[in-house]
Parts: C-alpha cells; structure tokens; sequence
C-alpha cells in the first residue's frame, strides 16, 4: 500500500474554483486522484476535489509558516 499524505476525500458542498496549472501539474493531480481513489477504496479524485486538502496539508505542514504565524499573532496587540 503507498503512504500517501493525503487521506480519504470527504464529499462536502461544491465551491467554484478557478485556477491555470502547468498540463504536467495537472497530468500528476490526475495520477494523485487515481491513486488515492484504489488506496481509499474510492472512484479517481478528480483534480479540483485535491487542491484544497493538498493546501491545507501544505499549511498546517509548514513549519516556517506555523512559526511566522505564531509572531505575528504575539506581535498583534
């Protein structure tokens, strides 16, 4: 089984994104998609339903970022 870092996609309500991506971006979500739906038991992700987890994994992963965050919050009054 491949460790993937993202888990299972929840199906919530539907936001309108609109992004450009490089076609080998998107040639390796569409990759990404397929194997997370066979890991998870699912039908293929598609895309658009993996950008936001993707970012908020990036994020909440980010230590430089949870740092900076973490000062500015101590430095706002």
């Amino acid at each position: 089984m491949t460790k993937l870092k993202l888990g299972p996609i929840h199906d919530d309500k539907p936001v309108k994104l609109t992004v450009e991506l490089p076609a080998d971006v998107h040639r390796d979500l569409i990759a990404y998609g397929e194997i997370l739906g066979r890991e998870t038991g699912q039908q293929p992700i598609e895309p658009g339903k993996l950008i936001v987890p993707m970012l908020e994994r990036f994020i909440t992963t980010d230590r430089g970022f949870a740092k900076a965050r973490r000062s500015r919050t101590k430095e706002s009054p």
